[in-house]
């Protein structure tokens, strides 16, 4: 009897454990690269179904080299805003840049950035000659909190990457 006792306790134990289904997002875009729509504003990168966009003003990606340990800082707000996405399926650059959205894929899941900054740290791209021919923008998001319909998740640093601009 005693055995039994136990056995149905084990049972009702490890039955009963419920996590909610809680699933806690995160994303993984470094072997992605950051893309532009040549008539929009916006930075993205794409990796299989999932979008991760900035959308900073041109003014974010100024052509002057920041001073040594004073990133431009851009704060993340209605105006500099940053959004995550996942949709039903693969998309593109095309898909992105498209003047009219396709009606697919979908977007399953959506997540803004609520507060944090951007840093942003400026430094010249010289060809094999050492000719100046444009600027490396390196983007670090910091302590950035990203909220959704079904939950929040939060980075304290993650690097964007580098976007380039040309002279």
């Amino acid at each position: 009897m005693k055995k039994l006792f136990y056995i149905i306790s084990l049972f009702i134990l490890f039955s009963s454990c419920d996590d909610g289904d809680i699933a806690l997002e995160s994303f993984d875009f470094d072997d992605s690269t950051i893309q532009k729509c040549s008539e929009l504003t916006y930075l993205y990168k794409i990796n299989d179904a999932e979008l991760l966009l900035l959308n900073f003003p041109e003014s974010s990606y100024v052509n002057e080299v920041t001073p040594p340990n004073e990133p431009r800082i851009i704060n993340i707000n209605s105006s500099n805003s940053i959004l995550y996405r996942i949709y039903s399926g693969t998309i593109t650059n095309a898909f992105i840049c498209a003047s009219i959205t396709p009606a697919q894929p979908v977007v399953t899941n959506e997540w803004q950035a609520q507060g944090g900054t951007a840093e942003v740290i400026t430094t010249e791209k010289r060809d094999t000659n050492d000719v100046l021919i444009g600027y490396n923008h390196s983007i670090t998001l910091k302590n950035v909190n990203f909220s959704g319909t079904n939950n929040n998740f939060s980075f304290t640093e993650y690097f964007f990457g580098t976007y380039q601009t040309s002279l």
